[in-house]
């Protein structure tokens, strides 16, 4: 049942950012002429009067582009599809002279684990080649987990992950130059909310390596077994450079290759499980260490202290960030096992035991049914890919389960319905799972200029979204401030995980206009984060990390001509 509120929370205002108007910002298309991707596409009856939809398209179609450009080969716009070694940034708030364990001085500069041999050793399980640097001020990701434990300890009572899932330096700097028209070189830049925001002078600016202990070994979904995985990972700044701005010494190096030293780049499962549960473990795992024991991530760990605990994601509920924040299984791609255990039902990795379930659990995946999928095992339900339609039935309060179930409903905005339920589930003291999404799997794509009108990216087709679309889907920041909601009402402190996570997916589609677009929707989450903790909390009770699992290999070769992209 869907009800509508007699009031939404005072903090939740809707924000001044541009959402679901389908305004085209108007532009120069002489502007566009000089940045050399296809002159006749850029001015010629193709052209659209949106700078970047019109760049990423001739990119595409060309293959080429003079601005930017994916990879190593810069003529090769989608030289290179996946993820990278980079060093990425991390924001945090909240953190700045709070405290050993909580302040990131704990972990940087002359307290990094990449300084100590013998911290390397635990880390990785051995000291990987090339990794010790006695001049190391990265820290490593597993340090963010330290960091949320720490405020557990010191009674801080929101604890707040927010992850740009695939964001790395130089794709934010993009946005940035996009959104300001001016550019910078290194550090923690300027031109987005969640660079600029101070948190009462509590931020502070650090860089993580995000490596994981291997790659993915033989497994079994149905036993869960696995075989030992090779350990490959590993740093090495002589090649990548000491920061997330660093252009290499060895190209090919972040890519897990190259002539000398070699090592592994990770994949969202083992870099969130680092973050969740601060090991190193093999790519494709949900919290299970390279030895095959389940480890506990945070959000347990969270609710075990008296916390409420909630996850928030513009794409599917199960994919590996959010599932990482509460659940254990040997591959990512087992979904809806892995979203039994985030709804606290019986799952392949946990069939007596249930875990508790998340309080509050809200995302994309709704609407994406399949027939088959061999990743999920013989315990696959045909029908939705991501939740059974008997799990579903199972957590609705409605059947006796724990949970007010919000869903995409047709004819209906999802911002109004998300809230209306969000408020619903804190006066009725129920949890909530909030179900939304494409055929897509995600969230809309807002676009650069905010208009959803996606463009081709390297599989050279391009979503298209009906009115219904845009109109019954809620955004990011609405999910996050429909969580907030319920979380609040809960009378606990709270845990809570938001991921942009189809900031990865445009750039894995070497799409910039999409990754703009997608780091633009995160951004507008953060300021909802922010708002919610002035009026409702303050600095010194909350902690804010801001940070990315990985990144791709966004180039931008020309930064002026980038610059001119804006119109400022």
């Amino acid at each position: 049942m869907h009800r509508t509120p007699t009031h939404l929370p005072a903090a939740f205002e809707p924000l001044a950012t541009p959402r679901r108007s389908l305004i085209v910002k108007t532009l120069v298309v002489a502007l566009f002429v000089t940045t050399g991707c296809s002159r006749s596409e850029s001015s010629g009856a193709n052209a659209t009067g949106d700078p970047v939809r019109d760049l990423q398209r001739s990119a595409v179609e060309t293959g080429r582009c003079s601005v930017v450009h994916w990879g190593t080969n810069p003529d090769d716009y989608t030289q290179w599809q996946n993820h990278t070694n980079r060093i990425v940034p991390v924001f945090a708030f909240g953190t700045k002279g709070q405290g050993d364990g909580i302040d990131l001085a704990s972990y940087a500069g002359k307290r990094s684990v990449y300084r100590d041999e013998a911290g390397l050793r635990k880390l990785y399980g051995r000291l990987p080649p090339a990794t010790l640097n006695p001049d190391a001020g990265y820290f490593d990701q597993t340090a963010i987990t330290e960091i949320q434990e720490a405020a557990l300890e010191a009674g801080k009572k929101q604890i707040i992950l927010v992850v740009f899932d695939g964001l790395d330096w130089h794709g934010l700097r993009a946005s940035s130059i996009y959104r300001t028209g001016k550019s910078y070189d290194e550090g923690r830049g300027a031109g987005h909310f969640l660079q600029e925001y101070d948190a009462d002078g509590t931020t502070q600016f650090g860089e993580m390596v995000t490596s994981p202990f291997g790659e993915a070994p033989r497994l079994n979904v149905d036993t869960q077994a696995i075989a030992v995985p090779t350990a490959t990972g590993g740093y090495d700044v002589s090649q990548a450079g000491p920061h997330a701005w660093s252009t290499p010494t060895e190209p090919n190096y972040i890519k897990g290759l190259g002539s000398s030293t070699r090592h592994t780049y990770t994949d969202s499962a083992a870099s969130a499980t680092s973050m969740h549960s601060g090991i190193k473990t093999f790519n494709g795992s949900i919290n299970v260490a390279a030895d095959g024991r389940d480890v506990k991530p945070f959000g347990r760990l969270a609710q075990e202290k008296g916390y409420s605990a909630g996850v928030v994601t513009s794409v599917p509920v199960s994919h590996a960030t959010p599932a990482c924040a509460y659940a254990n299984n040997v591959l990512r791609g087992d979904y809806q096992d892995i979203t039994r255990d985030m709804l606290g039902l019986p799952s392949v990795r946990h069939p007596d035991q249930p875990l508790e379930g998340l309080d509050v659990l809200i995302g994309a995946g709704h609407g994406c049914d399949v027939s088959s999928d061999s990743s999920q095992g013989a315990n696959f339900v045909a029908g939705n890919k991501f939740l059974t339609r008997k799990d579903l039935e199972a957590i609705d309060h409605q059947r006796g389960g724990k949970y007010l179930v919000s869903q995409r409903t047709a004819g209906r905005s999802g911002r109004d319905n998300l809230l209306a339920d969000a408020v619903a589930a804190g006066n009725e003291k129920l949890r909530l799972f909030g179900y939304y999404g494409t055929r897509d799997q995600h969230l809309p794509y807002r676009t650069a200029d905010g208009d959803y009108t996606p463009t081709v990216g390297k599989e050279r087709t391009a979503e298209i979204y009906s009115p219904a679309d845009i109109e019954e889907n809620p955004t990011l920041a609405d999910m996050t401030e429909a969580a907030l909601i319920a979380l609040s009402a809960r009378d606990k402190p709270f845990w809570l995980l938001v991921e942009a996570g189809d900031v990865d997916w445009a750039s894995h589609d070497n799409n910039v206009d999409n990754m703009i677009g997608a780091i633009e929707s995160g951004d507008d989450a953060v300021r909802t984060i922010t708002k919610w903790v002035e009026e409702n909390s303050s600095w010194q009770d909350a902690v804010m990390i801001v940070t990315s699992d990985h990144g791709h290999y966004f180039v931008v070769r020309d930064l002026a001509a980038f610059g001119v992209l804006s119109g400022k």
